[in-house]
C-alpha cells in the first residue's frame, strides 16, 4: 500500500496517510488518499468592539428550593446542629487522631459524639471519611452511622446516612 501526504481543503500538506495530524490550524483523522474525512477549523477570535454590549453574567439565584442540609435527626436544632458539625469537622479531619470528638449543648439537654470508623480515603475527588455519630437525649438516644466528606479547603457534608433502632 502506497503512503502519500495528507492535505487540507486548500491543498497544503498535514501530514502522512491513516494518523491524527495536526498542521495549520486543523485537525485531520482519518486521511484518505488526498482529503482528509473530518476537518475542524480553529476559529480565529474576532477582536473586541468598543460599542459592544456588556456581557450579561448568569443569575446567582436559580429559582431551585435549596434543599435543607443533613443532620443527625429532626430534633436537632440550630445550636445543635451547630455544636455537632464542629465536632463532625475535628472528627473526620484526615490529619486528625481518628478519636471520637464530643459536644454538647446544656440550653436543649443534647449531647452526643462522632467517632470517625475507618481512615480518610478519596472518592469523585472529595476528602471522605466514615463515623459512628451518637445522640443522647434526656428521653431517649441514637446512633447514626454516614459518611462525611468535603473537598480540599471546603467544609463537610453528610452522606449515606443511616440511623440506627432508638435505644
Amino acid at each position: 500500500m502506497r503512503q502519500g501526504v495528507c492535505k487540507d481543503p486548500r491543498g497544503t500538506p498535514v501530514g502522512r496517510v491513516g494518523g491524527l495530524v495536526l498542521g495549520a490550524g486543523l485537525l485531520a483523522i482519518l486521511c484518505g488518499c488526498s482529503q482528509p474525512l473530518l476537518v475542524f477549523r480553529q476559529k480565529a477570535e474576532e477582536p473586541a468592539r468598543a460599542e459592544s454590549v456588556e456581557a450579561v453574567s448568569d443569575p446567582v439565584v436559580t429559582g431551585s428550593i435549596s434543599k435543607r442540609p443533613a443532620s443527625f435527626g429532626p430534633d436537632l436544632g440550630e445550636e445543635d446542629w451547630r455544636r455537632a458539625r464542629a465536632a463532625l469537622g475535628v472528627a473526620l479531619d484526615p490529619q486528625g487522631n481518628g478519636r471520637p470528638v464530643k459536644w454538647d449543648n446544656p440550653e436543649s439537654g443534647l449531647r452526643g459524639s462522632i467517632n470517625p470508623t475507618g481512615l480518610p480515603y478519596v472518592s469523585n475527588d472529595l476528602i471522605c471519611r466514615d463515623f459512628l455519630a451518637s445522640v443522647i437525649a434526656p428521653e431517649r438516644s441514637r446512633f447514626v452511622r454516614g459518611t462525611g466528606c468535603k473537598p480540599s479547603g471546603g467544609s463537610w457534608e453528610l452522606r449515606h446516612l443511616r440511623a440506627s433502632k432508638q435505644a
